[in-house]
């Protein structure tokens, strides 16, 4: 099994690029978003708790998290490896996602970190505004402020697998199948190893 967490900022392409990666490599896609939306549907004691959360407009504790990408982990028993989408944002995410690997006897294989510079990723977003219909896109302070959570939130997380020698990071800019390729040449070097 090869686990990989793609990582950048919001509009660094991450949505195009895992559609790719879970296609190639047969991958199963896991986006926490998607995952507590479907324990809230199907009614689970995960899912009823996250409600419950979301509906006093609390986040849902990290250990909930936890216990759904568990629960995804063991509905996959057969899996190549999983896409790891929105997770983890913090380095104690990170560092609960590596606890409960290590009791699955499985890893994270390589985190592939897309670079690109602010002033594209804002660009981006406002065009993507436009295709999206999520008006946030198109305000240009409220994706500089997403820049800003993200930077002192969540790329802390890089600097956390880079310890562990995981961290590649790549150019995010240019042409999609130029990154794709390069998104590629790394997830093929590691497998080998």
């Amino acid at each position: 099994m090869f686990n990989i967490i793609l990582f950048g900022p919001p509009g660094s392409g991450k949505g195009t690029q895992s559609e790719n990666l879970i296609a190639k490599y047969g991958l199963i896609h896991l986006s926490t978003g998607d995952l507590l939306r479907k324990e809230m549907k199907e009614g689970t004691p995960l899912g009823l708790e996250a409600k419950g959360l979301i509906e006093k407009g609390q986040l849902v504790p990290d250990e909930v998290v936890i216990g759904m990408i568990s629960a995804a982990l063991d509905a996959n028993p057969g899996a190549k490896g999983f896409l790891f989408d929105g997770f983890p944002r913090t380095v104690a995410q990170a560092e609960a996602l590596d606890r409960l690997l290590e009791l699955k006897k499985t890893s994270i294989g390589v985190v592939l970190a897309l670079q690109v510079n602010e002033d594209e990723l804002v660009k981006r977003l406002v065009n993507r505004a436009k295709t999206s219909g999520r008006l946030d896109d198109a305000d240009v302070e409220v994706q500089k402020k997403r820049q800003d959570v993200y930077k002192k939130e969540t790329l802390p997380v890089a600097a956390y697998y880079s310890q562990f020698d995981k961290v590649v990071n790549l150019n995010g800019e240019g042409n999609i199948e130029d990154i794709f390729a390069s998104l590629c040449t790394e997830i093929d070097k590691r497998k080998k190893n």
